[in-house]
């Protein structure tokens, strides 16, 4: 009976994470973001943006057009983001990662990232 019950909490943490039937495709709450890039006049803003690994990025559509936010590399991909639309990427090693709008490649940016601060 004792390993029922944390089986039982584990099924109960999973279904409050991640919902059941229907609410399952509901996007996640956006987390706080250390830094928020802008899509506005088709041009990311700020680039280059410098982060810390494990930062947690904001992309926020504020232009009248759909736009992606497209690794060069292809590593990620936000898919569409339409007015307003907002996408979220944390970044796990150092690197410099160069990216792009799929939709109107003339729109490139960068994003630094450097190993966290020690703490």
């Amino acid at each position: 009976m004792n390993k029922l019950i944390p089986s039982l909490a584990l099924v109960a943490l999973t279904f409050a994470l991640h919902g059941a039937g229907a609410r399952a495709a509901t996007p996640p709450a956006l987390l706080p973001a250390v830094l928020t890039i802008h899509i506005k006049d088709f041009k990311f803003n700020p680039t280059p943006a410098k982060i810390h690994v494990g930062d947690r990025v904001t992309f926020v559509n504020d232009d009248d057009e759909p736009h992606t936010v497209t690794a060069t590399d292809q590593s990620y991909d936000s898919e569409g983001l339409d007015t307003s639309n907002t996408w979220q990427h944390v970044y796990s090693k150092p690197g410099t990662y160069k990216y792009f709008c799929e939709l109107h490649p003339y729109m490139k940016a960068v994003v630094v990232v450097t190993p966290a601060p020690a703490q």
